[in-house]
């Protein structure tokens, strides 16, 4: 009798700690992905003119579509559609630029408008045409009061003419060329009908048949942009008419023809239903920079393993990750990383839990704050990565270039970044208690390696910035409300900002609380402190006036600092591998292993001659 037994050892540090960044249920979530950029259609190409590598990523586009076992449950489900992001990211910007316009903004609009399934979608889950969405325009950007694109009632032929009136109402950067395909788009439009303004709506438009440009559509391409090549366009209409069923109608205007009925409120509500698939965008942005930072910092941390610089005074070679120089700051990126992670995790699962209409306010908010803070806290992580592997990280076989120019276009995409912070600091500012609930935080000594009083710390620099702003508003009560506005803003902004490091480092300590007692939650609670007295330590001088620190305290952080950059340093490769990235992935960047310089190699140089052949 043959008797297997079922591995029953603990998960190891590693495994712990991926279960805590990507999720309990990692596996499943992730694992699709992670198997799909694994393979070969997906594997480093090498060189490739910017159209190349655009035909590659709309190829890639429709080999991934045919891996998925339902297009519209992955548009459905925003924890898939981070995934995508964050897998994607690293591996090709583009591609991930246009799935997440395809699954998204496309058919996830598509779905919202017609949940009972009334709509044939099978061209666009088949992709025989690919999806695109077109809401900016060239000189309103996604001003709705101001956009300009119509789409005027045809009674005679129950239809609607869609018609660009002048060049700034052109749409600005949908992937409208045929490169890819046929491609339909969501077209954001101004419906009028017998003369009266019903809003800014979607309307389903082909626009063109794979070769050119379908009759009445006008597209041309705009100048390349920097980072990953996307057919970025303008695009116009001349008089072109689409048929009824054209408009992503409500349901109690589906019945009737011609029958447009707008009350109070109603614009503004269904212009938001017409961007409501913003918000699943910023959490798949946000999973895409810490993504694409996991992926810069775990090659930056190998290369220092293995890239050897002189002892000194005659001692042997030693790697560059030994001196404190070069790890300090990867192990402050480390922790970024972590916290970057957790709050971006913490953040779609809020969003996608909430049902009342208080707390998905309020859940949206921290989408949108944290979708700012983490992009731009990516580009710090990914620029500092791409400088501790120097110039060999310049060179675009390394894939570091990618991801230095890729987030640029998550810092802008979906909202920029500083008018998501700006809308937040208003909303916070004008709430009954500016900044949250408060709590005193009582300075004493030897609390700095206390979480809780951390948390306090944290909790009270939001409270100072947000109390100057409100005394800098009320100091402007006799400007206009512009003036009042410029007046506390830069305040308030950083209220914002302390409130994004405020929910990441809470994101942070409760996954260390809810782990065991072992090596997977120290190594979280050095990555957690380093994370928090980083940043109290920018903020020290606040904290003392306010009183929430003494000086004494003030003068302990650099040393407490410097304790925890040596704890996460001497762990960054086993924190590293914790990212879980393909080897295959890791394998087409030669400077993620030890033998980058036989990338360089030349067969045919005199020292891969056989010894003693006659040259």
């Amino acid at each position: 009798m043959t008797v297997t037994l079922a591995d029953t050892s603990p998960p190891s540090t590693t495994e712990q700690l991926t279960c805590v960044l990507l999720g309990p249920d990692h596996r499943r979530e992730h694992g699709f992905w992670r198997r799909l950029i694994s393979t070969e259609p997906f594997r480093r190409p090498p060189g490739g003119t910017p159209e190349e590598r655009l035909g590659l990523a709309y190829e890639r586009l429709r080999i991934l579509n045919r891996s998925l076992d339902s297009g519209a449950r992955l548009a459905s489900d925003p924890r898939a559609l981070a995934a995508l992001h964050a897998w994607l990211g690293p591996v090709d910007p583009a591609l991930a630029t246009v799935a997440g316009i395809h699954y998204n903004l496309f058919l996830g609009s598509l779905l919202d408008h017609d949940p009972v399934g009334r709509r044939d979608l099978s061209d666009y889950l088949s992709m025989r045409h690919i999806g695109t969405y077109l809401c900016t325009e060239v000189a309103h950007g996604n001003n709705a009061a101001a956009m300009e694109t119509t789409a005027t009632y045809d009674r005679e032929r129950d239809g609607f003419v869609l018609h660009t009136p002048n060049a700034g109402a052109q749409k600005f950067m949908p992937n409208t060329s045929p490169a890819g395909g046929a491609k339909s788009g969501l077209v954001a439009a101004r419906l009028v009908a017998d003369g009266a303004d019903h809003g800014v709506r979607l309307f389903l438009v082909p626009l063109n048949d794979g070769v050119q440009a379908l009759p009445g559509v006008r597209v041309r391409r705009l100048p390349a942009r920097m980072g990953s090549p996307v057919d970025h366009c303008l695009t116009s209409f001349d008089r072109l008419f689409v048929p009824r069923d054209a408009l992503l109608e409500s349901g109690e205007e589906a019945a009737g023809q011609g029958d447009f009925r707008t009350g109070p409120g109603d614009r503004r509500r269904r212009f938001l239903a017409s961007i409501g698939r913003v918000t699943p965008g910023r959490i798949a942005m946000s999973a895409c920079a810490a993504g694409s930072a996991r992926a810069a910092l775990a090659v930056a941390v190998r290369y220092g393993g293995h890239r050897m610089i002189s002892g000194s005074r005659g001692m042997p070679p030693v790697p560059v990750n030994t001196h404190r120089t070069h790890h300090g700051p990867l192990a402050s990126a480390m922790a970024t990383v972590f916290a970057m992670t957790l709050l971006s995790r913490t953040a779609m699962e809020r969003w996608d839990s909430c049902t009342d209409e208080d707390g998905r306010t309020e859940a949206g908010r921290l989408v949108d704050v944290a979708k700012a803070w983490i992009t731009w806290r990516a580009r710090e992580v990914i620029v500092e990565s791409r400088e501790r592997c120097g110039a060999q990280a310049l060179l675009e076989n390394n894939g570091m270039t990618e991801l230095v120019t890729g987030v640029e276009g998550a810092i802008t995409a979906e909202g920029d970044n500083i008018a998501l912070y700006a809308k937040a600091a208003a909303d916070m500012l004008l709430a009954p208690e500016p900044g949250g609930p408060r709590d005193p935080v009582p300075a004493r000594p030897g609390a700095l390696a206390e979480p809780a009083f951390l948390d306090g710390l944290l909790a009270a620099l939001q409270h100072i910035w947000f109390a100057r702003a409100g005394e800098r508003a009320l100091g402007a009560s006799g400007s206009d409300p512009l003036g009042q506005w410029n007046a506390a803003s830069g305040a308030a902004v950083r209220g914002v900002e302390a409130y994004a490091y405020h929910q990441a480092f809470r994101a942070c300590d409760e996954a260390r609380a809810a782990l065991p007692h072992g090596f997977a939650r120290d190594r979280l609670g050095e990555l957690e402190r380093l994370f928090a007295i980083e940043w109290v330590s920018r903020n020290s001088g606040d904290l003392l006036a306010a009183g929430f620190l003494t000086a004494g305290q003030v003068d302990e952080l650099p040393g407490e600092a410097e304790e925890l950059i040596a704890a996460v340093a001497a762990h960054a490769p086993e924190l590293a591998a914790s990212f879980a990235l393909p080897g295959e992935l890791l394998a087409d960047w030669p400077i993620a292993g030890p033998g980058y310089a036989d990338a360089y190699d030349d067969p045919s140089a005199p020292w891969n001659e056989p010894r003693g052949s006659a040259r």
